[in-house]
């Protein structure tokens, strides 16, 4: 049923009711228009965009100028994706761009150009969403058959130690306690690997993601981080994110120790920082809905960045481009964030590496 025209929506409400980043420049490059969403994207006010030189609000250098000289020479919409957008408020490693000229009724060019920006192919991000699951399932089967297989062992070792402690002298039951000792610290190890492969018996709940970054910086600059300046950027007015504390700070130590070993001792620096953002989304198995994750953090290193044939599978168990590298670290970091229902990306290149988790906040 077609709604009375008094009732139909303006195009001016539509305009404002879009996700995505809208501005519209006129023949000059002036900002005639933008919406919320372009507020929040570009962390502008709309008062500080309108009336404003595109030039001004973007570097000169940024791709985007192209494709808007591009569309006002051939009044063709044109999309790009993946390029980064870098402000003085805002750097994004990867964005989607859609450029469209504004045509009247006859198709002719009215001189004004419209900007959809967003974030670079959120649908890419849920693909890689599910790859990382694959990992994480992987290294969970693996904790959950050496946790089978190694305990077996164990308690036969531990049955003869105790057997061999009723017939050894006095002086060799030091080194029988000693085999005990050691096989329940394995057993107490294996038993805490199998918790990590059932995160069912893991309570959650609400987490201060600033004290977890904190206690992963403290734990880097008193150990493998000496000599890396360690800078932090923090949102102070983050709601609480909603998980397991002592698995976040795992999260965020491996990220952190990942990016300190590709860096090496006095000569790098890693950034810590936090924002909010919204707009990213993804179903989460178990829940009714889809999962908002609005909490965002970054650590970005500017070292010599990933080698391209790694990076389709960096959260593969056992992929590793550091020498005597193990390649389970980024692989426990993708189980644990999907674990929580996140997201966890990789973007890299020479001189700057960023890797983004985007995690729940606690609703209770």
């Amino acid at each position: 049923m077609q709604l009375p025209v008094s009732s139909q929506p303006s195009p001016a409400a539509i305009f404002e009711a879009l996700s995505a980043a809208l501005v519209v420049i006129d023949a000059d490059g002036i900002v005639c228009q933008a919406n919320s969403a372009a507020e929040q994207f570009l962390q502008i006010s709309r008062q500080s965009l309108l009336q404003r030189r595109l030039q001004d609000i973007v570097p000169e250098d940024s791709p985007l100028h192209a494709l808007v000289g591009q569309v006002r020479s051939s009044n063709v919409s044109i999309a790009d994706h993946g390029i980064p957008l870098e402000t003085q408020r805002v750097s994004i490693p990867a964005i989607s761009a859609q450029i469209s000229p504004v045509l009247d009724s006859d198709g002719v060019a009215m001189g004004y150009i419209v900007l959809s920006l967003s974030p670079h192919t959120i649908a890419q991000r849920i693909d890689q969403q599910l790859l990382h699951r694959h990992a994480g399932r992987s290294v969970a089967a693996m904790s959950a058959l050496l946790a089978h297989e190694v305990k077996n062992p164990l308690a036969s070792i531990r049955g003869a130690a105790q057997l061999m402690e009723m017939n050894v002298a006095e002086d060799d039951r030091e080194l029988v306690g000693l085999i005990c000792d050691e096989v329940d610290r394995i057993n107490n190890l294996v038993d805490r690997m199998g918790l990590a492969a059932d995160p069912r018996g893991l309570e959650r709940g609400p987490v201060n993601i600033h004290e977890v970054l904190e206690r992963a910086r403290r734990i880097a600059e008193t150990s493998f981080g000496e000599g890396i300046r360690l800078i932090e950027r923090y949102d102070p007015s983050l709601p609480p994110a909603f998980g397991h504390r002592d698995q976040l700070i795992q999260v965020f130590l491996n990220l952190i120790k990942n990016a300190c070993e590709v860096l090496g001792p006095d000569r790098g620096e890693i950034v810590i920082s936090t924002a909010y953002q919204h707009g990213v989304r993804i179903s989460v198995p178990g829940a009714a809905k889809p999962v908002d994750l609005p909490l965002v953090v970054r650590i970005q290193d500017n070292g010599p960045g990933v080698p391209d044939d790694l990076r389709p599978h960096l959260f593969d168990p056992f992929v590793s481009a550091k020498p005597g590298g193990h390649g389970l670290g980024l692989a426990i970091v993708a189980k644990i964030v999907s674990e929580h229902g996140g997201l966890v990306e990789c973007d890299s290149e020479p001189g700057r590496t960023v890797f983004t988790v985007m995690l729940p906040v606690s609703l209770g």
